[in-house]
């Protein structure tokens, strides 16, 4: 079996998320909202784009297999973590540990069942729950960004349908861990 490029388009494009991840890091350490907002977006669209390229112009990969989770769990894990640092982001350490322990108990258990030779990759809950992920990381970043430019009534309005969008993240993130769950003992038995 003929062994497969590192260097292609799509495992470039999810490698450039390691980077940008810890660019994003950097801006909310340092306040840089503004910033941290283009670099998250830049980031997100990396995502959409390589699975589009892959899909569309080849190759699909294991190597992109592999690390487009990796890079995308890179992002949001490591965004979660570092917004929760900020107290007025309203993330809490236990929506950080709902995030993250959902992430390592579906990728633990994606590698068993993968190790048995079936494919266990994303399906439209798992999409979901990313859209919502980044959607609640945008907003968190907008409205910090907000705080100084936007119209108090804007960022009041704003705040209360970020706090609809990270509890519906949260749903999300669990539910489709539920789901993957049932899906994998389905697998393997």
């Amino acid at each position: 079996m003929p062994r497969e490029s590192l260097w292609n388009v799509p495992n470039l494009l999810s490698a450039a998320r390691i980077p940008l991840a810890v660019a994003l890091f950097a801006c909310i350490v340092y306040g840089l909202w503004l910033a941290g907002l283009i670099v998250f977006l830049a980031a997100a669209a990396t995502d959409w784009l390589d699975g589009w390229w892959a899909r569309r112009y080849g190759p699909l990969s294991l190597v992109g297999r592999n690390l487009d989770p990796l890079a995308d769990k890179v992002l949001v894990c490591g965004a979660f973590i570092y917004l929760a640092t900020v107290p007025e982001t309203g993330i809490l350490p236990w929506m950080v540990t709902v995030v993250v322990s959902r992430e390592l108990v579906v990728t633990g258990i994606r590698g068993i069942v993968e190790a048995t030779g079936q494919k266990f990759g994303a399906d439209w809950f798992g999409k979901l729950k990313m859209a919502l992920q980044c959607a609640a990381i945008i907003g968190v970043l907008l409205i910090q960004w907000g705080r100084t430019t936007f119209d108090p009534a804007l960022l009041d309005a704003l705040e209360r349908v970020q706090v609809v969008v990270l509890y519906a993240m949260l749903a999300a993130t669990i539910g489709s861990g539920m789901q993957y769950l049932v899906k994998a003992a389905k697998m393997l038995t």
